[in-house]
């Protein structure tokens, strides 16, 4: 127990530090604890760094939804608070002709895709790998954050830790990986880096633990409604499911839902046959036993397989093929297995099923004891067939009644301002799924901020999605504002930014006053397009140079108040 002085003086600093603060001081205290000699009667205080030796270091970030800069951030904030020198660079304006130069590099790159860094990170990626570098004199870390629900978590941070060593450089602390609740296993690895620091960059410092990975929330729900939103004569299919669980879901508006989806019965049947695989019969897939028949339809991924899964299919057939992204069905066709032993050592080199992200599109203050998704149907075309996406087809066909396992995806950087803030969001097609949610949890709650929707679609008679539900929004005075864009209703296209651009007085007046733009929907063109009527309506009504527009976009950014969840 903290004696009343101590007590008091804690008190005040909780009450007067922000959530990430919060954050970053829980993650702190771990470290300290996790590296004290427990029970052996050392103070805690024993553990805490001393006062670092080293005075300048970089910190380069690669990011793709923003997390990887917000770290990369703070921890550049508490370095400078330690008197340590400290260069911030996103990879992407990174100069590459200063790393051989570095002394004390530490970086925070995520991973997308198919384990593959983010764009903003790709120049430094191909550089480091493409290049021959001499980096001994270079002490470093990376801090990895990922998804441990995909098959190659932290695939990007992995990589580039393994490779900077490879160059010559020297891991003072060793790589830490993350997943999406990152924070204190993040706070954790900084604290390693700043004990080195310390110590002079020796790599000697006491390592801290970090946590152990708590693993994700699953859920089983049941589907009450599945409904398609989009008219006979539209050319879409978008599809509003309500899901039921017993179990209270935890989720804020912003989140996403996660699904790992099934594959075809039709589908799973055919590579039966083909293989003369009994589906009956068990088999271990990623320390889990399964039926064969079950892992193919509900664990393992068989469609568009990853060019180096085909490459050791290729091994064990001992057949030539060419590097290539190809369907498991149509692989086995082509390049056939002996037998069925020898498909069961094709199994053993398959991957998971990767989930799939659905912006959640309920409030947990509006549909108590539900959670709602927005999906539309996938449909693209290979070699003159029409296929669908797995997981959007999967959801399509979902009946009433039927049973769906799930999980929550925490989006940090995608979170509704105080109740008193104004909000403008941008959301056409299934965009829109993120601001139902926040519109309804800004219903539920009396929230007195004013709210400003742009929605867009293909055609109004067919294609406006909740439209019923916006409608009484607008009437009842909760929606301020709506502007529509429906491109194929009139001879010459009208998207959102068009309809920003013909407000953009209003718009300029809300931003001005200190409301948060959100935008949600397809990255490209969209998001793009959205972002230059942005700097348009900065630089015009602002009175603002180009320069000062894009640095007044970057400061939105920065504030939290210009917020993306784009795909």
């Amino acid at each position: 127990m903290l004696a009343e002085h101590r007590l008091k003086a804690f008190q005040d600093l909780v009450t007067q530090s922000s959530r990430e603060e919060l954050i970053w001081m829980n993650g702190f205290l771990a470290g300290l604890v996790s590296a004290s000699n427990a029970g052996s009667g050392t103070p805690v205080t024993a553990s805490a760094p001393a006062a670092p030796k080293v005075n300048k270091i970089s910190i380069l970030f690669g990011t793709e939804t923003g997390n990887s800069k917000k770290v990369a951030t703070e921890f550049a904030g508490q370095a400078k608070k330690s008197g340590i020198n400290v260069k911030l660079t996103s990879l992407d304006q990174y100069r590459l002709n200063d790393l051989a130069k570095e002394e004390y590099l530490f970086l925070v790159i995520s991973t997308q895709g198919d384990g593959e860094p983010p764009v903003t990170a790709k120049k430094f990626y191909d550089h480091i790998h493409q290049q021959s570098l001499n980096l001994e004199k270079i002490k470093f870390s990376v801090l990895a954050l990922g998804d441990t629900s995909y098959p190659l978590f932290c695939k990007a941070g992995e990589d580039v830790d393994a490779q900077l060593a490879k160059l010559g450089a020297k891991r003072i602390v060793p790589l830490q990986k993350c997943d999406t609740d990152y924070a204190e296993d993040a706070a954790a690895w900084f604290v390693q880096v700043m004990r080195s620091l310390s110590d002079g960059g020796s790599g000697n410092a006491s390592p801290v633990p970090a946590k152990k990975a708590k693993g994700k929330k699953n859920y089983t729900g049941t589907i009450l409604t599945n409904i398609n939103l989009n008219d006979r004569d539209s050319n879409k299919q978008t599809y509003h499911l309500e899901i039921a669980s017993e179990e209270e879901v935890a989720y804020e508006p912003g989140d996403s839902l996660g699904i790992i989806p099934h594959n075809k019965k039709e589908t799973v049947d055919n590579i039966l046959a083909l293989t003369g695989a009994d589906g009956e019969t068990s088999v271990e897939f990623r320390n889990e036993r399964y039926t064969i028949a079950e892992a193919l339809t509900k664990k393992i991924n068989i469609v568009h397989l990853p060019e180096r899964v085909v490459k050791q299919y290729a091994s064990i057939v001992q057949q030539e093929i060419p590097d290539t992204r190809i369907d498991l069905l149509d692989l086995l066709r082509i390049y056939p297995v002996k037998d069925a032993a020898q498909f069961e050592q094709v199994i053993n080199i398959l991957e998971p099923i990767a989930p799939r992200l659905y912006s959640i599109s309920s409030s947990p203050e509006a549909h108590s004891g539900e959670v709602h998704i927005t999906v539309a149907l996938d449909r693209f075309n290979v070699n003159n067939e029409t296929k669908s996406g797995l997981c959007s087809d999967y959801l399509s066909q979902l009946k009433v009644d039927s049973v769906i396992d799930f999980y929550i995806h925490k989006n940090s950087q995608f979170k509704l301002p105080a109740a008193d803030k104004d909000v403008i969001m941008i959301g056409p097609g299934t965009g829109i799924a993120p601001f139902r949610s926040f519109i309804a949890e800004r219903d539920a709650t009396g929230a007195t901020g004013r709210n400003w929707l742009f929605f867009g679609d293909q055609k109004f008679t067919s294609d406006f999605l909740y439209q019923t539900e916006i409608q009484n929004w607008a009437d009842t005075g909760v929606l301020s504002k709506v502007n529509l864009a429906f491109s194929r209703d009139q001879k010459s296209k009208i998207y959102v930014q068009h309809r920003m651009l013909e407000h953009a007085e209003e718009l300029w007046k809300w931003i001005d006053n200190g409301a948060y733009v959100y935008v949600c929907g397809a990255k490209f063109p969209m998001s793009n397009d959205v972002e230059n009527a942005l700097l348009q309506i900065i630089e015009r009504q602002g009175g603002k140079s180009i320069p000062d527009a894009i640095a007044f976009i970057e400061k939105l950014k920065e504030e939290g108040r210009y917020l993306l969840d784009v795909y």
